[in-house]
Parts: structure tokens; sequence; C-alpha cells
């Protein structure tokens, strides 16, 4: 499955937020994989972030980090450079961005 999420940073902390994803703790990388995470990319347009996330089952791997200590010490940096942060709560799974439109392969059945 593939999720799409908004996350926004604090102004100022454009350098740091950077960095700190120049330096994600490869125990971290570890345990998104495990989670059933095959890819997460993120781009960033001045303050706000789009995180894609390809998946098994987004519910399934929030589940799998949200009581690891590496994820919880990760989330406490994050909440000091994000104004809306990744939200790893129950409701979290259901919170992706809704698809607006979607360019299917070319060698896609057709719907």
């Amino acid at each position: 499955m593939r999720v799409a999420l908004h996350t926004r940073l604090k102004p100022g902390t454009e350098s740091e937020y950077e960095q700190a994803h120049r330096e994600v703790p490869a125990e971290l990388v570890e345990a998104i994989r495990k989670g059933g995470a095959h890819e997460w990319t993120i781009w960033r347009s001045g303050q706000d972030l789009f995180h894609v996330i390809d998946c098994d089952d987004y519910e399934a791997l929030l589940s799998s980090l949200a009581g690891l200590p590496v994820n919880i010490a990760w989330q406490a940096r994050m909440a000091e450079l994000l104004e809306v942060t990744h939200d790893y709560s129950e409701e979290g799974a259901g919170k992706g961005l809704p698809v607006a439109w979607h360019l299917p392969p070319l060698d896609a059945p057709a719907e």
C-alpha cells in the first residue's frame, strides 16, 4: 500500500531538519524496514513536508514503531523541529492524504 502524509517544519528549522535526516539512526531504518516499509520519501516545499510511504500495512508499521525507544527518541527530536508532526496514534493510521488523481501505469488493466 502507498500512503501520503503532510507535516510542516517550524520556521527556521530547515537546516537542522535536513541535517537530522542525513543522520537517521541505522537502528531506526532497520525498524522501519522490519515494520513492513519498502520505501519512504520526503519532499520539502518551504516549511511543508510531503511523505510517500510504500509499505505492507501502514497501521501495522505505525504499531511496530510506536513503542520503540529509538523511534520515541527520533519523534522527540522531530517534535522540536515540526509544527505539524507525524501521528503515531491509532487514529494516525487513517490520516493519510486522500488521493486526488492517479495516472496508472500503461500496462494496468482498465478500471
